[in-house]
């Protein structure tokens, strides 16, 4: 399409109407012009695409796909290819379907295990966050298929979510929510954003300029179409000029309407229409020069993947005296309706019709001769005393019990958030009961978020397997017989009790509001800070094999924050199975200025080791390793001084370190006044040249001297103390009139001419 042309011979009318959609999925066509509709199928963990073959099909009813793992599994990877594959494939679905953009993935913060959505979220850390997003977009989009980054931003709870405000501090903000999508939008480049249905500080994220046009195009760059998550406009004219370039779903040509009204009538600038229409037409002709006709949906083939990528998320949290992988020649209770039924995949929209489910039970007859015992109902939390007493019966005469368990779809989905962090009780005294009776018992959990585990002590193993996708039984089985070593390592922290949370306090908030109170302290930051105990830290993750980390090297002593570093490591997998290990770099600021993370993931790295193999693996850390965001400048500040670079397998194993000095060229601006306190100035380059005479005129004056040696040194300390926090304007009155304010104004006039 010649877009330019096309824009000419396009009536306000027709502009106005391409962007809305056509129907729930598809944008609007003119066919008098040759422009075609586009569909858009939800994701982003399969091709949840609506059929069209039958009228009376409804909004929620797709064509059967496969379903792949959710975020909440995936990050857990830490595999940035692995995400790419699983991008190829969605992209070659559709391809094979004619499906344009695939809405996906999510990459919202994962502020409050709460967030009914969490599944759908890749993590706590906006690092790891990001870096999945882009590998999962550049996977899609290699396939000449767009995505929809979403939800951009702040979309961290379910509870009135279309209509409440995140109140978040400007560092906050860029530093926490608005970094989870920067560096997927600056490097993955997506076809589309989808802007959240909440409001960020009072302003719908549909129609909020700051965030769709001075953050997303005017900082990052962002050239592609902004898209409204279905049903999240509220004043469409006004999400035109903010950035909003599509609405979906239809709105019957309503705000079609307004928007031609409102051009004609001058108080939306024709300029924002045009550009909002070319930008929706940009991605419609992508979306046609993209088009492959000969791209073939082979499911099995992706089943094969799905089951692949499974295996390589799941995190062994728990292993004591060996108990896995489990051994082929023993009696093996498989407990648990998960174990026949899994729960694979969350509610909502992101819910795939899949053409195929894998079980556990099934799936272990190739390993062993397993039994099995249901043990809990999941429809409602009822203690069935008569499954239970079954189950406890079979783990009593059996080697090992395996209860597979976890959070039902009433426990967590789209559309409500949770109320607790417990897992159903029918689960919970299931747990107690068999592992009463039975020592090897271990615990495989289907669930999306964190929950409590109140019979921690009392079982050997835990498998995390979070929602692993239709192919989900055959991989557990994989990894719990041992054919695949697990390599998965938390993306989240787990708590040892809700209240623990960081944001216990303020989620979900009160009425339409909601204060982002622990402000750049989520997840891990908070509780590294705070030196309290959790249940599972964040990179926490078990393997069948050890591994040995050696030999850092940090190619430079010091650096400027325009320069890159090279830090280098030695891995070796000191065990008797090849495994793979996620390799974790953390930078901590050691003395600043402001209140910073004890540490913050800044590289990963995942790599796989044969036994006795070694393997150096290389990072380079440029200017953003260092960062914070200042809301003094409105961008981010390197600040000079000495950073320690960690590495380690999880947040709170830290195996390695070194200090590096970074000379920072940024400046905080300064400006000085009558108010400035004294230790101000002092931090200043030369700051004491400024104030010599001010803090030599106090020390004659004030006598701190004391026969007391000790009553003297508490004073001195206390006076000196109070000299720094004493504002310039007090000084005048500690000098017995030998300077006055004149001479303070003097003094600011100077500070300020130099700080220019």
């Amino acid at each position: 399409m010649d877009i330019k042309q096309l824009l000419s011979k396009l009536t306000i009318e027709e502009k106005a109407s391409l962007l809305s959609g056509a129907d729930f999925w598809h944008t609007k066509a003119v066919e008098r012009l040759g422009i075609p509709q586009m569909m858009m199928s939800d994701g982003p963990h399969g091709l949840r695409k609506q059929r069209v073959d039958d009228e009376e099909a409804g909004v929620n009813q797709s064509i059967e796909a496969v379903c792949f793992p959710a975020a909440c599994a995936l990050a857990c990877s830490f595999d940035r290819d692995l995400l790419f594959r699983l991008g190829q494939a969605l992209g070659n679905e559709c391809q094979a379907e004619n499906v344009g953009v695939i809405l996906g993935p999510g990459t919202n913060i994962k502020r409050s295990p709460l967030c009914g959505r969490n599944f759908e979220y890749f993590s706590e850390d906006p690092f790891l966050a990001s870096n999945m997003a882009a590998s999962h977009i550049r996977g899609v989009q290699s396939k000449k298929v767009g995505t929809s980054l979403k939800h951009f931003a702040a979309n961290n709870q379910e509870n009135r979510r279309m209509s409440v405000s995140a109140e978040i501090d400007e560092r906050t903000l860029h530093e926490i929510y608005l970094s989870a999508f920067e560096y997927a939008v600056r490097e993955a480049k997506p076809a589309t954003i989808m802007c959240s249905y909440n409001r960020i500080n009072g302003e719908y994220s549909s129609e909020n300029k700051y965030i769709l046009t001075d953050v997303l195009r005017d900082k990052w760059g962002f050239e592609g179409m902004v898209v409204s998550d279905w049903g999240a406009v509220n004043d469409r004219v006004k999400g035109v000029a903010a950035g909003l370039d599509l609405e979906m779903p239809s709105s019957g040509g309503v705000n079609d309407k307004k928007i031609a009204e409102a051009v004609k009538n001058g108080t939306l600038p024709k300029a924002d229409l045009d550009k909002a229409c070319e930008r929706v037409l940009r991605t419609v002709d992508n979306y046609l020069k993209g088009r492959d006709e000969e791209a073939v949906w082979d499911k099995n083939a992706d089943h094969a993947l799905a089951a692949e990528i499974a295996s390589q998320c799941m995190v062994l949290l728990k292993n004591d005296d060996r108990v896995l992988p489990l051994p082929r020649n023993r009696k093996i209770a498989f407990i648990g309706k998960f174990a026949k039924k899994p729960r694979f995949q969350g509610g909502g929209s992101a819910h795939i019709n899949a053409f195929r489910v894998s079980d556990a039970l099934s799936s272990a007859e190739k390993y062993a001769s397993v039994s099995y015992a249901e043990g809990y109902r999941t429809d409602e939390d009822i203690i069935d005393a008569g499954l239970i007493n079954e189950a406890v019966e079979l783990a009593k005469n059996s080697d090992i019990a395996v209860v597979f368990a976890g959070l039902t779809d009433l426990f967590e989905s789209e559309g409500f958030d949770r109320k607790h962090m417990g897992m159903p009780e029918c689960q919970n005294e299931l747990i107690r009961r068999v592992a009463a009776v039975q020592p090897n018992t271990v615990v495989v959990l289907h669930n999306g978020s964190p929950v409590e585990m109140p019979w921690i002590e009392n079982v050997k193993g835990i498998l995390e397997v979070y929602l692993g996708g239709q192919a989900v039984g055959e991989a557990v089985c994989d990894v719990l017989f041992g054919k695949i070593n697990p390599s998965g390592k938390l993306a989240e922290t787990f708590p040892v009790k809700l209240s623990d949370n960081p944001s216990y306090l303020n989620f979900p908030g009160e009425g339409d509001t909601v204060k982002y109170s622990e402000g750049i302290f989520v997840g891990y930051r908070y509780y590294d800070k705070k030196e309290m105990e959790v249940l599972f830290p964040f990179g926490h993750g078990l393997s069948y094999t050890t591994f040995a980390y050696s030999d850092l090297k940090l190619y430079a002593k010091n650096i400027t924050d325009r320069d890159s570093l090279t830090v280098s490591v030695t891995v070796k997998n000191t065990g008797h199975v090849a495994g793979r290990e996620v390799v974790q770099l953390y930078v901590r600021d050691i003395e600043s200025s402001v209140i910073r993370p004890v540490k913050e993931l800044k590289g990963f790295e995942k790599i796989e080791l044969a036994p006795g193999e070694s393997k150096v693996i290389v990072f380079t850390l440029d200017r953003k390793a260092f960062v914070f965001y200042s809301d003094k400048t409105h961008d981010w500040f390197v600040e000079s001084g000495d950073f320690e670079i960690m590495i380690g397998s999880s947040s709170r194993d830290i195996k390695l370190s070194s200090v590096i000095h970074v000379e920072s060229k940024d400046r905080m601006p300064f400006v000085c006044t009558r108010n400035t306190t004294l230790g101000d100035v002092l931090a200043l380059p030369d700051g004491e040249k400024y104030v010599a005479e001010l803090i030599s005129d106090f020390a004659k004056n004030l006598n701190t001297e004391s026969d007391n040696n000790e009553l003297g040194e508490s004073t001195k300390l206390m006076m000196e103390a109070q000299l720094r926090d004493n504002p310039l304007r007090v000084m005048v009155s500690f000098s017995d009139g030998h300077f006055d304010q004149e001479y303070i104004e003097e003094i600011c006039r100077r500070i300020n001419e130099d700080m220019k």
